[in-house]
């Protein structure tokens, strides 16, 4: 990638704009151009294309010995699936992986079973937070909501992608040649404290230490698992943590528990990469295309110009989605759905349902014939004069009231009822009668 796209050329500059590759349920919106993206920078099968390769060596205990990055001419064998990767390995080779199995697969299932060893040793945040994809229909329209499973060959590619990426930033760090970092700081400590206070009213205890590790976090996890509260602990503790960004100065990956670490691995949608790229030609020696001498300041900049480009990103996916979504619901007005509280403010709740993934809100107004006061630590609305509380994780039962596709909005009526959870020494209302569909109660506020 970095002999096709030379700093300060007009690629470079629309690359940097840019910042990343979008994906969108319809299409890509790539940072280069398609003849780049989707030709000469792609794998293509019993194709020669041009690679910056690393090769790697691996111990028993699934430790780095040590590495060296090659410009070299591949010509790649296949292009497999992660399901058909993972069916073949789990004994239903088809005509495609079976020539592959004894010579490629297997040898690399191997390999990833020892860098697993190393990665539990390590102890990263073990957060598991399902995604969602979006299938349409040839229309354009939505026609389903899915999960994807995740199968040993996305781990699989996981840890082969975060030693690459070790690797290079080793690699530039020991010739002292200036990259971008992958940098992921601990959470902040008024954030630790509130998930603290919070993880303490489900008598889960956080060390009081100042400084956490992950595995602070994953004990927490691991006593969860299989609950009721597993889906709500995992939500809140992925709320507390920081978010990664890059960056010219390294302090290190918190959530993989490692010191060094950079993108390496897709020059061909992150800038960043491309940078990390050009960084290890300067520093090997490898050729044209390496990274010009640049100050530390400017560098920086483009750290927080990249950073900020993913973001957006981010949010352009996800509002797409919702748009979707809510356009896909607009004709089911008063149908009833499943979810989850994903959410709780002083000014009502977001729910999460559970077929499509799509995020609505209940204004705290239609709620009852009570006040709902906001507490924080609880992650809740609760009632004043019932004791009635609606929390973080609960599920619940909702009515669609209202869809606005074009801003992505839903709005729900609560048809179940909340949580009577009673602090020492409150006195125990009786319930609210069950809500009948359609009605409404007027908040005092």
């Amino acid at each position: 990638m970095a002999h096709y796209v030379r700093p300060g050329s007009a690629l470079d500059r629309e690359a940097l704009e840019r910042g990343n590759s979008v994906y969108f349920p319809d299409r890509v919106v790539p940072m280069l151009p398609e003849r780049l993206s989707a030709d000469l920078c792609s794998l293509r099968p019993d194709e020669d294309r041009a690679a910056l390769a690393v090769r790697m060596v691996i111990g028993a205990d699934g430790r780095k010995r040590r590495h060296s990055f090659h410009r070299v001419m591949m010509r790649s064998a296949a292009k497999l699936s992660y399901a058909e990767a993972q069916a073949a390995i789990d004994g239903r080779p088809d005509a495609s992986t079976a020539p592959l199995l004894d010579p490629v697969l297997n040898p690399l299932y191997a390999a990833y079973r020892v860098l697993a060893k190393a990665r539990d040793a390590r102890e990263p945040l073990a957060l598991d937070i399902p995604e969602r994809k979006i299938l349409l229909k040839p229309d354009g329209t939505l026609d389903r909501v899915v999960r994807p499973e995740r199968l040993d060959a996305h781990r699989l590619i996981e840890e082969f992608m975060i030693l690459a990426n070790v690797a290079a930033a080793e690699s530039c760090e020991e010739r002292r040649v200036p990259l971008l970092y992958r940098v992921h700081d601990a959470p902040a400590l008024e954030k630790v404290a509130a998930l603290r206070e919070f993880l303490s009213t489900l008598e889960i205890k956080l060390p009081q230490a100042n400084v956490l590790r992950p595995a602070d976090f994953n004990r927490v996890l691991a006593r969860v698992k299989g609950s009721d509260v597993e889906r709500l602990v995992h939500e809140v503790t992925l709320r507390a943590q920081a978010q990664a960004e890059y960056s010219a100065a390294n302090y290190g990956h918190f959530g993989l528990m490692l010191r060094r670490y950079a993108h390496f691995t897709s020059p061909i949608r992150r800038y960043a990469d491309l940078i990390v790229h050009r960084a290890l030609i300067r520093a090997l020696g490898l050729g044209p295309g390496a990274l010009p001498e640049i100050a530390s300041e400017a560098l920086a900049e483009i750290g927080a110009r990249v950073s900020a480009a993913e973001r957006r990103a981010m949010a352009a996916e996800r509002e797409t989605a919702d748009r979707l979504i809510a356009h896909f619901l607009a004709d089911r007005i008063g149908a009833t759905f499943r979810g989850t509280i994903a959410g709780v403010t002083r000014a009502g709740l977001f729910v999460k349902l559970d077929d499509t993934g799509a995020d609505g809100f209940i204004p705290a107004r239609t709620l009852g014939a009570d006040f709902f006061r906001y507490e924080e630590g609880h992650h809740a609305l609760v009632g004043e004069r019932t004791g009635e509380s609606h929390r973080l994780g609960d599920r619940v039962e909702v009515k669609l009231v209202e869809a606005i596709p074009i801003a992505g909005a839903l709005r729900f009526e609560l048809i179940s009822e909340g949580r009577y959870d009673l602090k020492p020494g409150r006195k125990r209302h009786q319930p609210r009668p069950h809500r009948q569909p359609g009605r409404h109660r007027r908040a005092r506020r």
